[in-house]
């Protein structure tokens, strides 16, 4: 598959399109930012685990019926995805304190929740992604309740099975990020699965094995990234 206009660039990946109006070419980076993206670095090969650990799991959430925008891998760092229509939504899934929400309500990192807790963020950076209701996300039009019951419905269930799969390799599933789209008239899961986007906590040490070794200078970082992508193929 050969790639032809760049149509978008973000902080970790970039879109081309391909001679298939319908598909696209995912490309990622090793660029790494946090705090709204003032903080920058690289974290060396992070695009590589992060394109194969996104492309195995997305395979995982396949097999158990969530729709995704995954179609293969191309290659190291490239995988081909649906052209998505991106719901301005990003749902942050939580099952134990950490990160925002522990900053936003005063709470300790490491409380497990006694049932996920889902959270929406209206994607906007000149806002810097403020936490929304689905009030809101009516007012805003920016997806309709239908389609919230719909991501909802899919990020519980694929909480469960993320959780379920992470156990087997001694990884706790603390949080995580998820974006949907429309393709076709459907709901389905978009972007990637990674530890740019999780929370992932070594289940017997409680050490960190994602970005936030990157976010707090906590070092190790390419170590944490590919200790992942390690206990991700181990299974």
């Amino acid at each position: 598959m050969t790639k032809l206009e760049k149509i978008y660039e973000g902080k970790a990946k970039i879109l081309y399109t391909t001679k298939k109006p319908h598909l696209l070419i995912q490309y990622f980076k090793d660029d790494a930012t946090a705090f709204d993206a003032t903080k920058r670095g690289t974290i060396l090969e992070k695009g590589i685990y992060n394109n194969k650990i996104s492309a195995k799991l997305f395979e995982l959430l396949k097999n158990a019926g969530v729709p995704i925008h995954f179609v293969r891998l191309l290659n190291d760092r490239e995988m081909l995805v649906k052209k998505v229509e991106i719901i301005p939504v990003e749902v942050t899934v939580r099952n134990i304190t950490a990160g925002g929400m522990s900053k936003m309500l005063g709470l300790a990192e490491g409380i497990k929740l006694e049932k996920p807790v889902l959270e929406y963020h209206y994607k906007n950076d000149s806002l810097h992604d403020p936490l929304i209701n689905d009030d809101h996300i009516q007012a805003l039009k920016l997806a309709t309740e239908k389609e919230m019951k719909k991501i909802a419905r899919l990020s519980l269930k694929i909480n469960e099975v993320l959780k379920d799969f992470f156990a087997k390799v001694n990884v706790t599933l603390v949080d995580f990020k998820l974006e949907f789209g429309r393709f076709k008239g459907k709901i389905i899961l978009a972007d990637e699965i990674s530890p740019d986007t999780c929370r992932f906590w070594d289940s017997s040490t409680g050490e960190k094995l994602d970005k936030d070794r990157f976010r707090r200078d906590l070092g190790n970082i390419e170590e944490a990234y590919k200790e992942m992508y390690k206990r991700i193929f181990s299974i």
